[in-house]
């Protein structure tokens, strides 16, 4: 019995992600509505200023405490939130637990951040499309070219494929919600003073390690699904994709990248794309070198951009197929066991 009631309720959780995902292709974040990630942002802020003091072990142990009370506290209100609105109604439970969710993802967001540079772009307006790019990046963008305007967007899309979309929809399949606020908690921490500069490397050593943990995973199935897609796009999309190889080349240049994630999904879209990922940026002013991913076969491009957004789609859409293949299979050994 326990165990069909559990079968049930993986089932409802993951109909309702499907309901949230549906939500997110549609309506996005709108402005008029309240975001918890906003709210999540300016607790962090008000007690980063009154907690980042002291010694680097006080800084250090601040900062842990910090996460702690972020993350924790934010499982905890959305877990009594949907609680409380279940006593008084399922249904409004439902409706906050579908909104919530879907607060979680950014799949619209983060496709219409990149057309909304490819679209000038396209047209030669290298004024909007850098403003565009200023948006989503923290680099210097006003003297780019195309070539460095396509880099930034598709580096963009190809990381936050895993923070934005994938990562937080396997805390909500796994947790509802709640796990997935708590998903978001973790990375907007790591966003805000995650840093390795003299303000933040004590303060948000903790914040950054969890980042670090939390998508450890999820960064690594995110590959395995954008090369997937790479290779049926190549076979069926009529797309030239260069995925032979692409694994073995990822798996190279990933550790290279300063972040023990985020190199991962560069990689792979750098090597699926045949073109080069990384390399020289500046922040207000001051040169930045991060290591190159993938290989110049192809100079970076507008189509590049577009390329990117279909291989988010498809890697997100493949992300939850498979755990619904994988969902569905094991209930179906309980049923049959005896």
């Amino acid at each position: 019995m326990n165990e069909v009631i559990s079968n049930s309720a993986t089932l409802s959780l993951t109909a309702m992600v499907a309901l949230a995902i549906g939500i997110d292709l549609i309506i996005g974040d709108p402005r008029w509505l309240p975001h918890p990630v906003v709210l999540m942002g300016r607790f962090i802020s008000a007690f980063e200023r009154l907690w980042n003091r002291g010694t680097p072990q006080q800084r250090r142990i601040s900062g842990a405490v910090l996460t702690v009370t972020v993350v924790g506290g934010v499982y905890v209100i959305s877990w009594l939130l949907l609680v409380l609105l279940a006593a008084l109604h399922p249904g409004l439970a439902l409706i906050a637990e579908l909104w919530l969710l879907s607060t979680t993802l950014a799949i619209k967001g983060l496709g219409d951040a990149a057309r909304a540079v490819a679209e000038p772009l396209a047209k030669g307006d290298f004024a909007a499309a850098r403003q565009a790019l200023g948006m989503i990046v923290g680099r210097d963008t006003h003297d780019l070219d195309e070539a460095n305007i396509t880099r930034g967007t598709v580096e963009t899309v190809a990381e936050n494929t895993v923070d934005g979309i994938t990562a937080p929809l396997l805390f909500a399949l796994l947790g509802g919600a709640p796990l997935a606020l708590a998903y978001k908690a973790i990375n907007t921490l790591d966003s805000m003073v995650g840093y390795r500069n003299q303000r933040y490397a004590d303060f948000g050593f903790v914040s950054a390690k969890l980042d670090d943990v939390a998508n450890w995973l999820p960064a690594r199935l995110t590959v395995l699904c954008l090369w997937f897609v790479g290779l049926l796009m190549s076979i069926f999309g009529n797309v030239k994709l260069r995925w032979r190889g692409a694994l073995r080349g990822t798996c190279q240049d990933a550790p290279r990248h300063p972040s023990p994630n985020a190199g991962w999904p560069e990689a792979m879209v750098a090597r699926l794309l045949g073109v080069q990922l990384g390399g020289l940026n500046r922040y207000q002013g001051v040169a930045s070198h991060r290591a190159t991913l993938g290989e110049p076969y192809e100079r970076l491009r507008l189509e590049h951009i577009t390329t990117a957004v279909r291989l988010m789609h498809g890697a997100w859409l493949l992300f939850f197929l498979l755990y619904v293949v994988l969902m569905s299979m094991v209930t179906s050994l309980f049923q049959v066991a005896p």
